[in-house]
Order: C-alpha cells, then sequence, then structure tokens
C-alpha cells in the first residue's frame, strides 16, 4: 500500500525535527569542550582577532548577497519572460493563449517592460475575452482579463473598463476597478467615487478606492 502523500510527509519529517535539536546539542557541546581545551593565549586570540574578523565577513557576505540576489532574480524573470512571450506568439489555440497572457504579465510584475512587441495583441485578446466571456461559469476569466488590461497602460481600454464596472458579478467589478487603478485612469475618476460609495459588495468599494488612491500619485503609472 502506498501512503498518502500527507501521511508520507509527516512521516519523513519527524525524524528530521528530532535529529536537528540533537545535532545542534552535540555541536554546542562540543565546542565548549574544545574551548576549555585551549590555551589562554589561543582563547585570546580567537576573542580579540578571529571574531571579529568572521563578523565582518559575514556582514561582508550578506552585503554582496543581497544585490547578487536581486540581480539572479531579475536574469530569472527576464528568462522566464522571454519563454513565454515566445510561446504566446506561437500558440494558436485562443484558450491556451489566454493562460499564456495571464501568466506573461504577472511573471513581469505587471509592468510593460520587454513586453512592448507584444501590446497590440495582448490587448486585442484581452479586450476580446471581456467583451465575449459571458456567463457565470466565465466571470473569473472576464475579471481577470479586467484586470490585466490595466496593466498594459493602454488608455484606450478605459470605456471597456468602466463598462465592466457595471457586471453583475462583483469580482469582475472589483478586477475592473484594479485594472482601472494600474492604468491610472483620471477619466473615470467620478465612476469610481460612485463605485465605491454605493457598490454593495465590500471588495469592490476597497478596490476602487484604492483606484482612486492610486490616481493622486503623481509619479509614473506602475502596477
Amino acid at each position: 500500500m502506498i501512503p498518502f502523500p500527507s501521511m508520507t510527509k509527516d512521516y519523513e519529517q519527524g525524524p528530521v525535527n528530532l535529529a536537528l535539536p540533537a545535532i545542534l546539542i552535540v555541536l554546542i557541546v562540543s565546542g565548549v569542550w574544545v574551548w576549555k581545551r585551549l590555551s589562554p593565549d589561543t582563547q585570546d586570540y580567537i576573542v580579540d582577532q578571529a571574531v571579529p574578523m568572521i563578523a565582518m565577513g559575514l556582514v561582508i557576505a550578506a552585503l554582496l548577497f543581497i544585490p547578487i540576489r536581486a540581480i539572479l532574480r531579475r536574469r530569472a524573470r527576464s528568462q522566464e519572460r522571454a519563454r513565454l512571450l515566445a510561446l504566446f506568439e506561437r500558440e494558436p489555440a485562443l484558450d491556451k493563449k489566454l493562460d499564456i497572457a495571464f501568466a506573461l504579465l504577472e511573471v513581469n510584475e505587471y509592468r510593460m517592460e520587454g513586453l512592448e512587441s507584444a501590446v497590440p495583441a495582448l490587448k486585442e485578446l484581452l479586450a476580446t475575452t471581456l467583451q465575449r466571456a459571458l456567463g457565470d461559469k466565465q466571470h473569473r476569466i472576464r475579471g481577470m482579463a479586467a484586470s490585466h488590461l490595466g496593466a498594459l497602460q493602454d488608455t484606450s481600454v478605459v470605456p471597456l473598463l468602466v463598462k465592466a464596472l457595471e457586471d453583475d458579478h462583483a469580482y469582475v467589478r472589483s478586477c475592473a476597478a484594479l485594472g482601472l487603478g494600474r492604468l491610472r485612469a483620471i477619466e473615470a475618476r467620478d465612476r469610481l467615487k460612485i463605485v465605491m460609495e454605493q457598490d454593495w459588495d465590500q471588495t469592490v468599494r476597497s478596490r476602487a478606492r484604492e483606484a482612486l488612491e492610486r490616481m493622486q500619485d503623481q509619479g509614473p503609472r506602475l502596477s
């Protein structure tokens, strides 16, 4: 009989969790034993010289680790973006192409850097999805299309997102508000104020308020 994954995980983690404290205790006892057998001169040297050098080395390593990690993360994101972009451009099936579009924008942290060539295709796909993904079962797809449309920084989709604020599903309305916030569509400010004050759903009201707060920021439009 093959154990369930959760049972296997618990079984494997149990001995490991018990072994870690035991190993730590052994290391501490061994360190104390070795320390007591060192000569006073050696102990003084370690305290005065070795410990500060080790501490300085750890600080330098930590300072180097932060930028190196950021560089590696940017490189990994760039590689994943290139992979998804290539998949998006050659995928013929619309449903799979839509999934790739969502993943592409999410991997790119809802920014347009590196996606400029794909913006027209992304806009057409997402706008079409928002307009044609009708019915109760597709409200999540409509909502995701609305929120991701805002990341394209194309003001021509503002009327479409404003219309989505009237959708029957609160999820779609909240995503439309999120999209308008990402787009910082100042022309939709009055409509968002009405939504913030009158929509029956708390999440929708919160998203509308967040969108209005973004519009107060005079900086560049980002996600």
